[in-house]
């Protein structure tokens, strides 16, 4: 049993102590931010899949899908509870398959699988009841609700080009859905249309729609779109053809690894410049949204590393960590909004175990972020070195700034010394920092110091649930300020600096 871990072995704090240090300085550029995020910028997924989805020889859902999760469990209710709020956005693939069971629709099926399906399924759908019970969970958690709509409902694929959907969208349905949720009192933060390629004017009809039937600007859910994975052309055409105002939110999907049954993914995880290659997609992005300026700017809408359900090897582990948090960390530098895991629960890469709830590795570095990292984003500079990631941003909590630092080093630990940037100085360090408050440490590492665990520890305490179910305490390890950061090989490190000086922070 897990439970039986109260601390990581001391072979870890060996292991750390011998490997080789190397002395890094960081620049933290804090004049004036070069970012903005959403104040809740974590957030996951709940997806549309049934049990009967497999991919590489395996069926990883199970229960975990929107339609079937069991909601009463006590693990599940206090993982998100911890977060205060958790952003969730519910879609997925299917979500262009599911009807929605109100007004005129009387029939409900289930989702069936079927060759000639929409990714192998038959229609889906979404009873008032199942939406009821989603609504008492995600109020009793304090969920903020993002909803993935169907953006095929009327449509039909062509006979001559697979993939190509013909015919207007009929937004009856949609019509029908909104108006039971607001009768209940039911809040949706916003609406993803992932519409395809050729209809951009059908976000025009759902605009319309959003704004007749939420008529208090203060309430009305937000449109965003278009989903899917970026490509130029099709970014751009979609924004002009919708025109300005229409989409209040540039949304996208990251899977940067590639197939969830490739043998080299830990390869890729640790290896810098092939985490580096994403850049580009961000940067495109951002490009679109510097050209057409939509009021909440680019979210990552989904991603979860390996496509098609994730790497039973690898996406559950702590390895997974230095792709995810490193992927967090680029996306805001290029001043990203959102970053939705896909998935909370369900595949391989579900941020909690499909069957029992537990916690895996990357749900206590997204809660960290969560908790620690601020909607300001610094910029960072640092000596010539791959194997350290670093990002920094405001204190979520002021004053001060807090950082993460990646070190994908199998070999070498990282003794980390501070510079802060003058205004007017070039970008150059106008001086070393030494603080005079403790700084607030928490150091994440595999449990036995083989990545590959599944448990991670934080200060050297394992995180597992407590009886009662509830997320550990999560608390910093105070260092003296005079003496530099130390990054363990093949660790992860938040920490916060309450005395240092960043105007942009104030």
């Amino acid at each position: 049993m897990y439970f039986k871990f109260t601390f990581c072995p001391i072979i870890l704090l060996l292991w750390a102590s011998l490997s080789f240090a190397q002395n890094v300085n960081v620049v933290i550029h804090g004049a004036a931010s070069i970012a903005k995020t959403d104040d809740n910028f974590v957030c996951v997924t709940l997806d549309w899949w049934p049990a009967e989805k497999c991919d590489y020889n395996q069926c990883p859902w199970g229960k975990a899908g929107i339609l079937n999760l069991d909601m009463r469990y006590g693990a599940l209710i206090n993982a998100i509870k911890a977060f205060n709020p958790l952003r969730i956005k519910v879609g997925g693939s299917l979500q262009d398959n599911v009807v929605y069971k109100v007004g005129e629709v009387s029939s409900c099926p289930n989702f069936m699988k079927r060759e000639d399906g929409l990714f192998g399924f038959s229609q889906g759908c979404l009873s008032m009841e199942r939406w009821d019970q989603l609504n008492r969970f995600f109020n009793h958690t304090g969920v903020k609700l993002t909803f993935g709509l169907n953006a095929l409902f009327g449509r039909n694929e062509s006979q001559t080009e697979k993939g190509l959907w013909i015919g207007d969208w009929q937004p009856q349905n949609t019509r029908d859905f909104m108006q039971y949720t607001i009768s209940k009192g039911y809040k949706v933060d916003s609406y993803e249309f992932v519409d395809a390629k050729q209809y951009g004017k059908d976000v025009i009809v759902l605009k319309n729609l959003v704004k007749e039937l939420y008529a208090h600007p203060e309430t009305q859910p937000k449109v965003l779109g278009p989903g899917g994975f970026y490509e130029e052309k099709w970014f751009n055409t979609f924004l002009e053809v919708s025109g300005q105002g229409i989409v209040d939110g540039l949304t996208h999907h990251i899977y940067n690894l590639g197939p969830g049954d490739d043998p080299n993914m830990m390869n890729k995880i640790l290896y810098p410049s092939y985490l580096n290659q994403v850049s580009q997609t961000y940067k495109g992005v951002s490009d679109v949204v510097n050209k057409f300026r939509p009021q909440l700017g680019a979210w990552v809408s989904e991603s979860g590393g390996a496509l098609n359900g994730g790497s039973k090897d690898v996406s559950r582990t702590f390895a997974d960590g230095f792709w995810y948090l490193d992927q967090m960390g680029m996306a805001t530098t290029y001043d990203q909004k959102v970053f939705c895991r896909q998935a909370l629960i369900g595949g391989n890469y579900g941020l909690l175990n499909a069957t029992t709830f537990v916690p895996n590795p990357d749900y206590y570095g997204a809660l960290l972020w969560h908790r620690l990292m601020g909607s300001t984003v610094l910029a960072v500079t640092k000596e010539s070195d791959p194997d350290l990631r670093v990002y920094a941003h405001c204190a979520k909590k002021k004053p001060g700034v807090s950082l993460i630092f990646i070190n994908l080093s199998k070999d070498r630990s990282f003794n980390i010394t501070l510079s802060n940037a003058k205004p007017g100085d070039d970008g150059k360090p106008n001086y070393e920092f030494v603080g005079k408050q403790n700084r607030e440490e928490y150091h994440l590492r595999a449990l036995t110091g083989d990545i590959k665990d599944d448990i991670v520890c934080l200060n050297d305490v394992p995180m597992v649930q407590t009886d009662s179910e509830d997320i550990p305490a999560m608390d910093p390890k105070l260092v003296d300020a005079s003496t530099p950061i130390s990054i363990a090989a093949q660790s992860i490190a938040y920490v916060t600096i309450r005395d240092f000086e960043a105007p942009a922070c104030v």
